[in-house]
């Protein structure tokens, strides 16, 4: 077999003669040659036994830290929705404690202007700490200090709360033993006609006993209790006309008597300056008028002091 040779510089042509075994040697040769790269390219792209351990660690270790994210986006997720739930219900003690805190400053009378619990209280003043301002990022509270600090307000509403409420019912008390306290006149116009104690009788001319203080006024007119209570009488008596008796507590009554109409029954309760009858002159009476009576104990005493109580 013949080869020929030809070189583009010199445009000369060799030939080359070439067995045929010789040709068959070289391309073995060739073929040997293209399997041994091959082989030792595809050892070089393979990994080796320490690199697959490594690449399956590195995966395990993926694995582990995705489960970890989940985990603590999950204990987050929940440390968030308490945090909500423990917000919330300050914001309701809060709502309670303002509520209990306005109707204390209406019992109490206090100025609505100074005590306005639908407004955030005011407060300022320079920052302490860091002399050149700047704010210190530690000082920021971290989530342990944070609930801790939750707990503390927790703590601190429900003793003003029980502070609160225990100041209320001292208000309620004091309120009711004023509502209760025996003070003023039984009528809203008029005057006094005839005091305490000894008199002369006005139907017999002699000396007489006057339980009670008389004020006189027009015909049909209010009278009014002058104290909380119960009513126990409300019908005629003899000598008082039409009389309404009321009981104060604490072994302290009055009578209202003479009326013209009564307002109020047996076992009605009944507020201080609460209109419960009309005045008149029914009974032994000379004219429109009120005798009012206060009993301590079942026995009449002087009603002057009562009566000028304020």
């Amino acid at each position: 077999m013949q080869i020929i040779l030809v070189s583009r510089r010199h445009s000369r042509s060799k030939t080359l003669n070439v067995s045929m075994p010789s040709l068959l040697a070289l391309g073995f040769l060739f073929v040997a040659a293209s399997a041994f790269g091959f082989y030792t390219l595809m050892n070089a792209l393979q990994p080796s036994k320490d690199q697959t351990q490594l690449i399956s660690e590195w995966q395990q270790t993926l694995e582990e830290q995705r489960d970890a994210l989940v985990t603590t986006k999950q204990e987050n997720q929940a440390k968030i929705e308490a945090l909500a739930v423990k917000t919330a219900q300050l914001q309701s003690r809060l709502l309670r404690l303002d509520a209990l805190a306005e109707r204390m400053a209406t019992m109490a009378k206090l100025d609505r202007s100074e005590f306005d619990f639908s407004e955030l209280p005011a407060m300022g003043g320079p920052e302490e700490g860091d002399p050149s301002g700047e704010s210190d990022p530690g000082a920021l509270l971290e989530t342990p200090d944070f609930h801790k600090s939750l707990d503390l307000l927790a703590d601190q509403i429900d003793r003003r709360e029980q502070q609160l409420e225990y100041m209320e019912s001292l208000l309620s008390n004091r309120k009711l033993r004023d509502a209760g306290m025996i003070g003023g006149r039984p009528i809203l116009k008029g005057w006094m006609s005839s005091g305490f104690g000894y008199r002369t009788d006005p139907f017999k001319g002699h000396r007489a006993w006057h339980k009670g203080v008389d004020f006189a006024g027009k015909m049909g007119s209010d009278i009014v209790s002058v104290a909380a209570g119960v009513v126990t009488w409300a019908d005629k008596r003899y000598g008082y006309g039409n009389l309404v008796q009321i009981n104060h507590g604490n072994g302290y009554s009055t009578r209202y008597g003479h009326n013209s109409e009564i307002l109020v029954s047996p076992g009605d309760v009944v507020k201080k300056g609460q209109v419960i009858a009309k005045m008149g002159s029914s009974g032994r009476s000379t004219g429109a008028h009120v005798h009012f009576e206060v009993l301590k104990a079942g026995k009449s005493i002087n009603p002057t002091a009562y009566i000028n109580r304020r």
